[in-house]
């Protein structure tokens, strides 16, 4: 729980910090948004690339082994990544941290899996999701503390006495397991073949939406990522011992799972990365009250998903599958009127720069924030146990990584459609508030992003037009998620077979 919940505090952390490193972080190659965005992005890229990888080699050569090699590599990349001297620097060790991180959470899947029973995973399950949900649910408001406090890169050194703590009790009280029946040869070129689809699928993804699909370097790389994805059951199909084997798809329960997490996930990336941006770069909250803002959907979680797993284990998932994402859907959608604080009537009766104007977040954004901590409670531990439910246990760590690449492709190429939607939208709404400007101007750009705070620089006309076409820009993001979110539960709805333990 320490491990994976350490990987979701990163991520909540670095998501409150994003405003503040971009305004304090010296880059000679990146512009502002761009340079946020491949802090949090080349995390998930290197973690996507070799999520299928390390679950492989966790089943093969023991999952305690490598999980305490993933955990001390995560503690040393975050160590570099607060030291770290500029954008460049930290973008490339965000990349290393990510790979360090690709061992923990679907590791901590498999260690659970491994050592209970059928009838003992989806409570299991559920306290596993209940303290990821609590420790996640730390991240925005202590990033925001840290950062508002001491500075965005006590962000990452946070991370260190949790990974300590979690590798000595690693070492000290989890038992060795591996899969018994591996033949002693280990799937290298299959390997290659996973990293290079699901690296250049989400490379390809995140390169398009930095340069706004004018580089013909995301097109090559959605081009490989295709081709090698196309390739993989072709090899595994041939090879002796394959690092994916095509039975695992041959469960239906499995195959329906991990394309909903496709949907799913993709619109958790949306929705958080445009909320935390938004509501301090637009809204004018702090880093602490965008972390606090949250705070009610995590508790909620942390709460509940222990008894959603229990029940969905006594009463079967199917419908907790489907309910959870409908409802968070809906928390989206109301999230999407934001902000409706921006009339006079609402303006007024809200002191300018408080840490969370109280009446514009009881009313705009609370009930948004508590529909979704519902719905993902009554998702995420039933989501968990029945895909585990699903395979042999000897191939748990795969079949874990496997939906966590998923889960993290999926957000790659949501938030390249996501950015390319929201950035149309705002220089749009720009053009059409300022039809004597030519916003495709550098020189434009480079005062105004969408959902970003303006630049001081900018003149106070150009400033109150970007406020509100990020408005607009906000809604898009929010309802193309909810849509995503509806997806996830009609494929959960068509395909689960309704099983209890």
């Amino acid at each position: 729980m320490l491990a994976s919940g350490s990987v979701f505090l990163d991520s909540t952390i670095v998501n409150v910090a994003l405003t503040r490193i971009g305004e304090q972080l010296p880059s000679t190659l990146f512009g502002r948004l761009e340079g946020q965005a491949l802090v949090y992005n080349g995390y998930l890229l290197s973690l996507s690339a070799l999520l299928i990888l390390a679950g492989a080699l966790m089943d093969f050569y023991g999952r305690k082994r490598t999980f305490a090699l993933g955990l001390a590599g995560f503690g040393v990349a975050s160590a570099l990544c607060g030291l770290a001297p500029s954008m460049e620097a930290l973008v490339a060790l965000r990349a290393l941290q990510g790979a360090a991180g690709a061992f923990l959470v679907p590791g901590s899947i498999a260690l659970i899996n491994t050592h209970f029973d059928q009838a003992g995973r989806p409570r299991a399950y559920g306290i596993w999701a209940a303290a990821s949900a609590a420790t996640t649910t730390l991240g925005p408001p202590v990033g925001g503390l840290l950062v508002d406090t001491l500075s965005w890169r006590a962000a990452f050194f946070i991370n260190l006495p949790v990974c300590a703590v979690a590798l000595l009790l690693t070492l000290r009280h989890v038992a060795e397991s591996r899969d018994e029946g591996s033949s002693g040869q280990f799937d290298w070129l299959g390997a290659a073949i996973v990293a290079l689809g699901v690296g250049g699928l989400a490379f390809g993804a995140i390169q398009g939406q930095q340069h706004e699909w004018r580089d013909g370097a995301a097109f090559a790389a959605l081009g490989l990522g295709v081709v090698a994805t196309a390739a993989l059951p072709l090899w595994m199909r041939r090879s002796a011992h394959p690092l994916v084997p095509l039975d695992l798809f041959r469960s239906r329960t499995f195959t329906v799972i991990n394309v909903a997490t496709l949907f799913i996930y993709g619109a958790l990336y949306v929705s958080f990365y445009a909320q935390a941006i938004f509501l301090q770069g637009t809204l004018g909250y702090s880093a602490l009250g965008a972390g606090l803002a949250g705070l009610p959907s995590g508790i909620i979680m942390a709460l509940a998903s222990t008894a959603a797993g229990t029940l969905a284990g006594r009463y079967g998932a199917r419908w907790f599958l489907i309910a959870g994402p409908t409802i968070m859907a809906g928390g989206l959608l109301w999230l999407s009127r934001l902000p409706l604080s921006s009339a006079p009537w609402m303006a007024s009766l809200n002191s300018p720069g408080s840490l969370i104007p109280p009446l514009s977040y009881a009313i705009d954004v609370l009930p948004g924030n508590v529909a979704f901590g519902i719905g993902a409670a009554l998702m995420v531990a039933p989501l968990t146990s029945t895909l585990m439910s699903s395979v042999p246990v000897e191939h748990s760590g795969l079949a874990s990584a496997i939906n966590n690449a998923i889960s993290r492709v999926g957000p790659q190429l949501a938030g390249a459609l996501v950015f390319v939607a929201v950035t149309a939208s705002f220089y749009g709404g720009l053009s059409r508030q300022l039809p004597d400007v030519d916003v495709s101007q550098p020189e434009i750009r480079a005062l105004v992003a969408p959902l970003n705070r303006p630049s001081p620089a900018a003149p106070e006309r150009l400033q109150e037009a970007a406020r509100r076409a990020s408005d607009g820009s906000f809604a898009i993001a929010m309802r193309i998620a909810a849509l995503l979110l509806l997806a996830g539960a009609s494929v959960n709805a068509v395909g689960i077979e309704e099983t209890r333990s």
